[in-house]
């Protein structure tokens, strides 16, 4: 059986790496919410939370920060990172990532 070994910059990762649909940042699963969109109608779809990381169908992940979640929002990631076409509603996402500050920059 052959071993690979991470990068010695990188011995402290252990386990999956994932992207951010938000800021595009790699970083360890573990710190990133997965998320899945469910069909509401023919064609619309809504943004649901997965934090057991056990519902089906393909997964996007992302910082749970709300300017994570504002930046995929802004860039459409959703979409293409599910494969998805049509309005995506992620207000379910937005309860649970946290009110987003659009308009307050400090």
């Amino acid at each position: 059986m052959a071993q690979h070994e991470l990068p010695s910059a990188g011995r402290e990762r252990i386990g999956p790496v994932r992207t951010c649909v938000g800021c595009r940042q790699q970083v360890l699963a573990a710190d990133l919410l997965r998320v899945v969109a469910r069909a509401t109608e023919p064609t619309g779809f809504v943004l649901v939370p997965d934090p057991g990381r056990r519902m089906p169908g393909r997964g996007a992940w992302l910082h749970p920060d709300p300017e994570c979640l504002g930046q995929a929002e802004r860039r459409r990631a959703f979409g293409r990172a599910l494969r998805v076409s049509g309005t995506i509603d992620p207000s379910a996402l937005v309860q649970l990532v946290g009110v987003r500050n659009e308009g307050n920059s400090a």
